[in-house]
């Protein structure tokens, strides 16, 4: 059975950090959870989205330090959202245009999940070469 819905392919659940927390802060969450992201939301409203890239990328390459650096001041604003009664298909097509791997999933104006690429190839093609990865266990990992 293919998946037609964000709810039958996204990661229920969200893990989030304040606006005003430290880039710490959301790095040692994401470790601890497992996770290359975080949602940055001011009470129950969701205002961006921190990857493990944007910690990388945005602040340490240019030297700021990550204990004083917000969550916010590196994230990626105001997020494109889908809702959990989307189809896949939009949310493939919002990916591919804004060259995106994650979204988070928004109901009635409250994070309730993310779906990534990755949730994406398991579901609608779990034999393929991003599946497999994706389903991999990241702290066994052999070296090339």
């Amino acid at each position: 059975m293919t998946a037609e819905l964000v709810r039958d392919v996204m990661t229920p659940g969200v893990v989030a950090v304040r606006p005003d927390a430290s880039l710490v802060e959301a790095a040692r969450l994401m470790r601890a959870q497992d996770i290359g992201d975080v949602v940055v939301a001011d009470g129950q409203r969701v205002v961006g989205l921190l990857t493990d890239r944007d910690i990388t990328v945005r602040a340490v390459a240019d030297g700021v330090d990550p204990q004083t650096v917000s969550a916010q001041s590196v994230c990626t604003p105001d997020p494109l959202t889908v809702a959990p009664g989307d189809p896949v298909t939009q949310a493939v097509a919002l990916m591919r245009t804004h060259a995106v791997r994650r979204l988070p999933v928004v109901e009635d104006g409250l994070p309730v999940g993310m779906v990534s690429l990755g949730d994406i190839a398991e579901a609608r093609d779990p034999g393929s070469a991003l599946a497999d990865i994706v389903s991999a266990d990241p702290d066994d990992r052999g070296l090339l």
